[in-house]
């Protein structure tokens, strides 16, 4: 690692402490890569560069109700590029709760919701 030295105005220097306490780091260094990180994320999307992004869709349901059960697998099955894995769990008689691992390339011009169902917000990856 190097270290720099960088000069901050009062104003600025509180949010960051109070943003620092907020996030429970534990010291200004470790709250600054993680904040110029997400900035260099942040830029990079806007100039449109993809990246890989990863979601975790979580819903509850009732597995009787209209046909949802065959519609929500073939709506996966029609999406199967970007679930990775399923996880179902009965949680009473009636109610099933599913959690999905999705996977894609962010879209370029932004990250959003993805416009075909079933919703997801995308959430670009932060690992190397």
């Amino acid at each position: 690692m190097q270290r720099i030295t960088i000069t901050l105005d009062d104003d600025l220097m509180d949010d960051l402490d109070r943003m620092i306490a907020e996030h429970g780091y534990q010291n200004r260094s470790e709250a600054i890569r993680d904040f110029t990180r997400a900035g260099m994320q942040q830029a990079a999307q806007k100039m449109g560069k993809a990246g890989e992004c990863v979601a975790a869709l979580v819903y509850v349901y009732d597995h009787a109700a209209r046909d949802l059960s065959r519609r929500l697998v073939e709506n996966y099955h029609g999406h199967h590029d970007l679930s990775m894995a399923t996880l179902h769990v009965h949680l009473d008689g009636d109610n099933c709760m599913e959690v999905t691992a999705l996977k894609a390339q962010a879209p370029r011009s932004s990250i959003s919701p993805t416009t075909s169902s079933p919703n997801a917000a995308c959430v670009t990856a932060g690992w190397s």
